[in-house]
C-alpha cells in the first residue's frame, strides 16, 4: 500500500473540505451571525493538516484496490470529524459527541439529530448542516474526482468502492467525465427545485435548505416541525416528487438525455420502485381516511411519508408514530427497503431486493428441477453469481448490523420499538424512526457511546459495509497483498 498516496489524496479532501467550508461562512458573514469564528477556526485547522498531506508525492498514482478501500472508508471518518468542528466551535452542541453525530448524519444523509431546536440556530450552522447532505449525495470522493486534478488512472476504483448498490456503471470512458456529468444532473435537478419551492412560496434559505435535504435525500429542516411547519400543500407536493426522483437511479436520466425516451423507463428496478411506492401510499392513505376526513388529504400525508421514507430522506409533515400499526409495519419495510441503486437514497435497494426474491425462486425451481439450467436475469441480462453472492453478503451484514444496534439501544434502557427502529433508521440511512426517535423526537435520548456507535451504523450503511470493514482486515494491512 503507497501511504504516500493516501495521504496526498486524503490532503486533497481535507482542502476541499476547507473550500466548501466557505459557503456557509460567506452566509454568517452576510447574516453577521455570532458563528462566523467557527468555521474559520475549522478552515484553519483543515489547512493544517491538509497542506502537509498534500505535499506527500507519491512514485505512483495509479489507485489500486486497497488504496481505494482505505481512502473511501478514511475520507468518510475524517470528513465527519472536521466537519463536526463548527456545531462544536460555535457551542450549539455541548459535546464533540454530539457534534460528531450530527455531522456524520448529515454527510451519510441519515437526518437523524441531538437537536431539541434548529429554529433559533446561526443561519451559517443550518446551511452547514443542510449542506453536509448535498455532498455526501452523490459521494464525497466522486466529488473530488469532478473538481480535482486527475488523482489516477483508474478513479473508477474509488468511485466503485463509494457508489450505493450491487454494480457500478461507467456513463463515460474516463471517471473525471463521468462524475462531471452525475453532478451536472445531480446540480440541475436542484436548481429545478429551489426554483419551484421559490414559486410555491418559500423564502430563499428556506427553499435551499429543503432542497439540499431533498436532493441528498438526507431530511434536515429549518424549522422544528420539518415541511409540516408551512403546512404548505404546493411545497409538499413538489418535495415528494423529488424526493421519489431522486430515489432513482441517476443512469435513468443519462439515458433520458440520450433520447432514449421512455425506453429509460424499462428498467425493472425502477417498474418495482414505483409500483411499490403507489401501492404502499394507497393502503395508507385508505387506512387514514377516517383520520384525516377524506381521501385529498390522507393521500396528502400518505404520499409525503412514503416518499419521505422510501427515498429514506425523513422530511415529515405528520408525526407518523401516532398512525396506526398497519402503516408502522408498511413505513417500517419501506426503511429497509430504501430506493434505487445508483441514487443518492440509503437502504438495502431495490435491485438487491429483486436479486435476492429471484435468487430464492431459483433456489426453489432447483430443488424442484435439479438437472434444469436456471440463470438469474435483471432487466433481460444475466446476473453473475458474483452479483448473488454480492447480494446475500449485503443482507446477512445488514441484518448482523441491525441486531447489534437494537442490542445497544436497547442495553442503554430504551423499549424495542425505540431501539429496532432507531437501528433501522440509522443503517437504511433515514433519520426519524418510531417510538422516542420519531418525528417528534430525537437521537438526544441515548447515551454518547450509543451515539458513537449510531454514528457508525450510518457509515457502514452509507458505505455498504465493506469499504469500511475492510479496515480491519489483516490482510489489507499485510505486505504480500
Amino acid at each position: 500500500m503507497s501511504l504516500r498516496l493516501l495521504l496526498n489524496l486524503l490532503g486533497k479532501l481535507l482542502l476541499l473540505e476547507a473550500g466548501l467550508l466557505c459557503l456557509p461562512l460567506g452566509i454568517s458573514l452576510l447574516e453577521g451571525g455570532p458563528d462566523a469564528p467557527a468555521f474559520v477556526y475549522t478552515i484553519l485547522i483543515l489547512l493544517a493538516f491538509g497542506l502537509p498531506a498534500l505535499m506527500q508525492r507519491p512514485a505512483s498514482r495509479e489507485v489500486r484496490a486497497k488504496e481505494g478501500l482505505v481512502a473511501v472508508s478514511l475520507a468518510w471518518v475524517l470528513l465527519g470529524a472536521f466537519g463536526a468542528l463548527p456545531f462544536l466551535f460555535s457551542g450549539v452542541t455541548p459535546s464533540y459527541v454530539d457534534a460528531l453525530f450530527e455531522t456524520v448524519s448529515g454527510f451519510t444523509t441519515t437526518g437523524a439529530s441531538v437537536l431539541d431546536a434548529v429554529e433559533g440556530l446561526p443561519r451559517g450552522i443550518l446551511f452547514w448542516r443542510s449542506f453536509t447532505h448535498w455532498v455526501g449525495g452523490m459521494g464525497v470522493l466522486i466529488l473530488t474526482l469532478a473538481v480535482l486534478p486527475r488523482l489516477s488512472g483508474r478513479g473508477a476504483t474509488l468511485a466503485r468502492a463509494e457508489s450505493p448498490g450491487p454494480t457500478f456503471e461507467k456513463i463515460a470512458p474516463r471517471m473525471r467525465d463521468t462524475a462531471r456529468l452525475m453532478y451536472a444532473v445531480y446540480t440541475a435537478l436542484s436548481l429545478l427545485q429551489l426554483a419551484l419551492l421559490m414559486l410555491a412560496g418559500l423564502p430563499l434559505f428556506d427553499a435551499a435548505i429543503h432542497t439540499l435535504g431533498t436532493a441528498g435525500t438526507g431530511g434536515f429542516s429549518s424549522r422544528n416541525q420539518s415541511v409540516g411547519a408551512y403546512n404548505n400543500p404546493w411545497a409538499e407536493g413538489i418535495i415528494t416528487v423529488f424526493m421519489l426522483l431522486f430515489g432513482m437511479n441517476f443512469i435513468v436520466y443519462f439515458r433520458l438525455l440520450r433520447g432514449e425516451g421512455f425506453k429509460a423507463f424499462k428498467s425493472e428496478e425502477v417498474r418495482a420502485y414505483w409500483l411499490l411506492a403507489l401501492c404502499a401510499m394507497l393502503l395508507i392513505s385508505w387506512e387514514l381516511l377516517p383520520r384525516y376526513g377524506g381521501f385529498f388529504n390522507s393521500f396528502r400525508h400518505a404520499s409525503f411519508q412514503v416518499s419521505s421514507i422510501m427515498s429514506t430522506t425523513g422530511y415529515s409533515t405528520a408525526d407518523f408514530a401516532l398512525w396506526p400499526a398497519f402503516s408502522h409495519i408498511l413505513l417500517l419495510g419501506l426503511m429497509f427497503v430504501g430506493a434505487c441503486a445508483g441514487s443518492t437514497a440509503g437502504g438495502i435497494k431495490v435491485s438487491r431486493v429483486l436479486i435476492l426474491g429471484k435468487a430464492a425462486s431459483r433456489e426453489i425451481g432447483l430443488a424442484a428441477a435439479p438437472r434444469k439450467l436456471r440463470l438469474l436475469r435483471l432487466d433481460g441480462r444475466v446476473q453473475s453469481e458474483e452479483t448473488v453472492r454480492g447480494a446475500l453478503v449485503f443482507f446477512f451484514l445488514y441484518m448482523s448490523f441491525m441486531a447489534l444496534g437494537t442490542l445497544a439501544a436497547a442495553a442503554d434502557g430504551h423499549d424495542f420499538v425505540t431501539s429496532f427502529s432507531a437501528a433501522a433508521a440509522s443503517l437504511s440511512n433515514i433519520g426519524p424512526g418510531l417510538g422516542l426517535v420519531g418525528p417528534s423526537g430525537n437521537f438526544n435520548v441515548f447515551s454518547p457511546w450509543v451515539k458513537v456507535l449510531l454514528s457508525l451504523l450510518m457509515l457502514a450503511g452509507r458505505l455498504e459495509f465493506i469499504p469500511l470493514l475492510t479496515l480491519f482486515h489483516r490482510e489489507l494491512w499485510s505486505k504480500g497483498h
